[in-house]
């Protein structure tokens, strides 16, 4: 039996295995997959003495918890949660010792909806295409967690690093979404631009890894018809046939044939993953 490693005491709601992802590989069809709040995700790893590439539990809304096999130290950052160890409060955003045998339970968040969990060592789970990401959409990587699963665990790296402050950016009351306009823009009319820059838009409880979907006003089309299927970037806003914009996040399919009014660039979309339903969604065309 391998010493290193952890059982799944609860999975939560959706709680995967996440890393960097597997960038260029589209021409094959395969997402990127990775990490939805990959500054939460450097930083836990950091904390824990990690490189930032190492493997991370991203947990959804419901935290989950673990029972590990020997003694480690691990850190939770992104959504803020209660954090206890055998049931006594431990810090969250902090490196935490947990002894061997003992129960590390992430509760769920208080606002906002990912976590990630960093172990001393990484998530030493097998590589598939340069990564140790579960995609969602191609079923590549570790199957998401299940009560019971177990799941090793890699050597310690380095000694935790220590922290004055955590950086949080606090709640998303409200999504600001920048975006550059384009390609197909024009399949949309002048009211279906405007509508989009000004509507009242807010967060679907339909959305995914795969993409956030939004609730408000439908975006008036000047042409019907949907288009050849072509290729789609991280960060595109996506409008299928009821009009409602969808913003494509990690997991999402590499081709598309509906028409990309704009795409909102990396950098914002780390807020996107902790947007929970019903958050207020605006979008802002970028110049």
């Amino acid at each position: 039996m391998n010493d290193r490693a952890f059982s799944v005491v609860r999975a939560g709601a959706l709680t995967t295995v996440q890393d960097l992802g597997r960038p260029g590989h589209a021409h094959l069809g395969v997402p990127r997959s990775g990490a939805l709040d990959e500054p939460a995700h450097r930083l836990a790893n950091r904390l824990v003495g990690n490189p930032e590439s190492a493997a991370t539990l991203e947990t959804t809304l419901t935290g989950c918890a673990v029972r590990v096999r020997t003694a480690t130290t691990v850190a939770l950052t992104g959504a803020p949660c209660p954090v206890t160890v055998d049931g006594r409060p431990a810090p969250w955003g902090a490196p935490v010792h947990v002894p061997a045998g003992a129960v590390l339970d992430a509760g769920p968040a208080t606002h906002g909806l990912r976590c990630h969990l960093a172990f001393a060592g990484g998530i030493d789970t097998e590589e598939v295409l340069g990564s140790r990401a579960t995609d969602l959409l191609s079923g590549l990587g570790p199957e998401p967690l299940t009560d019971g699963a177990v799941l090793p665990l890699g050597a310690p790296y380095a000694p935790p690093a220590g922290a004055d402050a955590v950086p949080h950016p606090g709640p998303v009351t409200e999504l600001l979404l920048p975006f550059l306009p384009g390609p197909r823009d024009d399949w949309f009319t002048d009211s279906g631009l405007r509508t989009l820059s000004t509507g009242r838009f807010r967060v679907s409880p339909a959305g995914n890894r795969i993409g956030l979907r939004t609730e408000g006003p439908a975006l008036e089309r000047a042409r019907p018809g949907e288009l050849p299927s072509e290729g789609m970037p991280l960060g595109a806003l996506q409008v299928p046939p009821d009009g409602l914009p969808v913003l494509f996040l990690h997991d999402h399919p590499t081709t598309g044939g509906y028409p990309v009014i704009g795409v909102v660039p990396e950098r914002y979309l780390a807020r996107a993953a902790q947007a929970v339903p019903g958050t207020p969604v605006r979008f802002l065309r970028m110049r």
